[in-house]
């Protein structure tokens, strides 16, 4: 059982004065700027510099990648995952980082309704690109549109049951899905899987996409290995080894895919599992202080994520997209919300405080890499009718390239025409992290915003939704 938040909630703050003065209370760092210039620098065109192709960046806003619950029983999309695109390429943003989350194949899939590489792929994701950016040529935009490849690993649910394979042994998350010894994948099996996603970079170039993002974070399988310390062989130890998968990715994207740019999602620290107490309040599971290694890299200290970031940039990689931790262990830390998901906490402490530990993690590891790296930040959904104010002071600052949108993409997807237009932002359709797109899912609903958007408060899950909640209360 979760209860709401002592804390004040970011909508009764009347205007940035507020918002600096509820940040110095509790002293945090974030510059956070008086009036939003819809001229200035979140209208600003940049370029990525990729060896393969050169992006040009119309404006500063990302819409960012989602897990959907709304494809077909084959992984394939349907009219909802179509609506959702349309209205992402309407956003008016400069940048759709990978649209959603696609399985490389079917065992990869979080969920059973995921979209996934299969024998239809190239059809099904070019109307899906088509239909996006014709939604985007209505605003007068030309996004940049990449394609999140991904493989769930410990935490794939193919056909609804957990049914885990994991990249190392944790006794504490084996124990969360149920894995065993057989679900560990052999270094054999990882060198299959490399291919898996070299040929899903195929499907994507011959699909129209700009870019493919091959995902490390979340505690999915690409970011579980960067965590593999004390797995043996070829994929784990030191970081050369831990680091060895997604290389081999970006390594054969590159030479079998040589036009298609290359991008990398990553979980720049982990807080390391936590649980609900007593009273409700999210705290470290007491289970994980003896047998929890971060999934990812080495908790806060970023040293382990700018090495990794070096070795992308190697190899070409100029476009990272930060993030922290996992929803399935610290949703506080990766998706700060006041009213927290059916399966999650009350968080530990405001909100706010760990959306601008993302913003400082991106700005640190913004400082730290190699020049040309276009590093995207993440946690402004939590800042809601600030979110333009917070996103043109830490561009200002230099603390990010390009600012990523997530779950307020669901409710309000043309936030930053809005923005950019010098329109003032629509307060009903602000996200308010009720979290219900977390919550739906997690009890087989389709994804979407129940609470504000006015297709998906029509739906018959609406009522369903509300039922799940009340008995949880």
């Amino acid at each position: 059982m979760t209860r709401r938040l002592p804390y004040p909630q970011v909508k009764s703050l009347a205007d940035p004065s507020a918002l600096r003065d509820r940040l110095a209370e509790l002293g945090v760092d974030l510059t956070v700027a008086d009036e939003v210039d819809a001229a200035g620098v979140l209208a600003t065109a940049f370029e990525v510099a990729d060896p393969a192709r050169l992006l040009l960046i119309p404006n500063r806003f990302c819409v960012l990648p989602m897990e959907g619950w709304d494809g077909t029983d084959e992984g394939r999309p349907s009219d909802l995952v179509r609506r959702r695109w349309e209205r992402f390429g309407a956003s008016g943003a400069g940048l759709v980082w990978g649209g959603e989350a696609v399985a490389v194949r079917r065992d990869g899939r979080a969920n059973p309704h995921q979209l996934t590489i299969n024998n239809n792929s190239v059809e099904d994701l070019s109307g899906l690109l088509a239909g996006l950016r014709s939604a985007a040529d209505g605003v007068g935009v030309t996004p940049v549109v990449g394609l999140q490849l991904t493989h769930s690993g410990r935490w794939s649910r193919p056909d609804g049951p957990p049914a885990p394979r994991t990249a190392r042994t944790d006794p504490l998350l084996d124990a969360r899905v149920g894995a065993t010894p057989s679900s560990l994948f052999s270094d054999d099996e990882l060198d299959e899987l490399v291919e898996c996603f070299v040929e899903a970079a195929e499907v994507a170039r011959a699909a129209g996409f700009d870019f493919v993002d091959l995902k490390a974070c979340h505690g999915y399988l690409g970011h579980e290995l960067l965590a593999a310390h004390e797995r043996p062989g070829r994929y784990g130890g030191d970081l050369e080894g831990r680091s060895r998968f997604l290389r081999s990715c970006v390594d054969g994207v590159r030479e079998r895919v040589p036009d298609l740019a290359v991008g990398v999602r990553l979980s720049v620290f982990d807080p390391g599992p936590y649980r609900a107490g007593e009273d409700g309040v999210g705290a470290p599971d007491p289970a994980a202080l003896d047998v929890f290694s971060p999934v990812g890299l080495d908790g806060p200290d970023l040293s382990e994520t700018i090495e990794v970031v070096r070795m992308l940039s190697d190899r070409g990689v100029r476009l990272v997209c930060t993030t922290v931790g996992s929803p399935y262990w610290s949703p506080h830390a990766q998706r700060p919300a006041w009213f927290p998901p059916s399966d999650g906490y009350t968080p530990p402490r405001d909100p706010i405080v760990d959306a601008v530990a993302m913003l400082q993690a991106t700005r640190d590891l913004r400082v730290a890499v190699p020049g040309g790296t276009v590093v995207v930040g993440t946690g402004y959904t939590y800042f809601q009718q600030f979110i333009g104010h917070v996103a043109q002071a830490t561009l200002d600052a230099g603390w990010v390239d390009s600012v990523g949108l997530g779950r307020s993409a669901l409710s309000y997807p043309d936030l930053p025409a809005d923005v950019l237009a010098g329109r003032p932002v629509r307060p009903r359709s602000l996200c308010r992290t009720f979290s219900d797109c977390t919550t739906a899912p997690r009890h087989g609903l389709v994804s979407g915003c129940y609470p504000l958007d006015e297709f998906y408060k029509a739906r018959p899950e609406r009522v369903e939704l509300a039922r799940i909640k009340r008995d949880l209360d």
